[in-house]
């Protein structure tokens, strides 16, 4: 497309507070790309945690945040499919619940404009190629939000095979879950860490060096299995290898 969108970063919290790189790393790419990105500072949590758990009415104030920061932009990019998820599967839920005609209006319209990273880079902005130089080993794990929520289906897998000296190599069981699951992995971590160990496993079979994903919650913990395995086996974000290589 000629007249590139002014895009609203979402960038999450999870990202805000422990993974910075990966919001910055989305605004490089967009950037590079003849995109205005602009990040609204009154944005927070998307409420994904409350409503996971049952407390619907406390999650609301969330989705009429996400609403009154969001609304005016054009599109809303975030690098997660799980909150990028969460906004377009509960937000309307949750809406809805609330009797709230005039915001179930408001979050239908937003929720048409907000995109997880890979889809804006396909579907809206029409490239596969950014531009993006990484010239090592990688796996790729198709998180659960971004398989059955967002549906990001195999553009990541078009986004990477793009890459200057990328090795892309094939994940057995790669749609098998990683055990993460927010909450799931408080409340069940046994079984968390014995399916996270599985994935681990399977990242070993490739030979990767990286171990690529959209989801930086589901890399931390696979990441972390890999840690204590000593496997050398490092945990990246999608963004941050489209953000690598490009021109100064």
């Amino acid at each position: 497309m000629t007249n590139k969108p002014t895009v609203a970063l979402f960038a999450t919290c999870i990202n805000d507070t422990m993974f910075p790189g990966t919001p910055k790393a989305v605004v490089t790419v967009l950037e590079r790309l003849g995109c205005r990105v602009e990040f609204p500072t009154s944005q927070s949590c998307c409420g994904q945690m409350f409503t996971n758990t049952g407390y619907f009415r406390e999650a609301l104030p969330s989705v009429r945040n996400f609403v009154e920061t969001f609304e005016r932009y054009e599109y809303v990019v975030g690098p997660s499919g799980s909150c990028v998820g969460s906004v377009r599967d509960q937000h309307p839920m949750l809406a809805a619940g609330s009797g709230d005609v005039g915001l179930q209006n408001r979050v239908d319209a937003i929720v048409r404009r907000t995109v997880d990273f890979p889809e804006f880079l396909i579907d809206v902005l029409g490239v596969t190629d950014v531009g993006a130089s990484f010239p090592h080993k990688v796996t790729y794990h198709p998180t659960c939000h971004s398989l059955r929520v967002t549906k990001v289906g195999d553009r990541p897998y078009q986004l990477l095979r793009e890459v200057r000296g990328l090795t892309l190599l094939p994940l057995p069981e790669a749609e098998q879950c990683c055990g993460f699951g927010g909450t799931f992995s408080l409340k069940n971590s046994e079984v968390s860490v014995a399916m996270g160990s599985d994935k681990a496993r399977h990242v070993l079979d490739t030979g990767a060096e990286y171990l690529v994903a959209g989801d930086n919650s589901c890399l931390l913990h696979i990441g972390g299995l890999l840690h204590r395995m000593r496997a050398g086996v490092r945990p990246i974000h999608l963004a941050e290898i489209l953000a690598s290589g490009g021109p100064a």
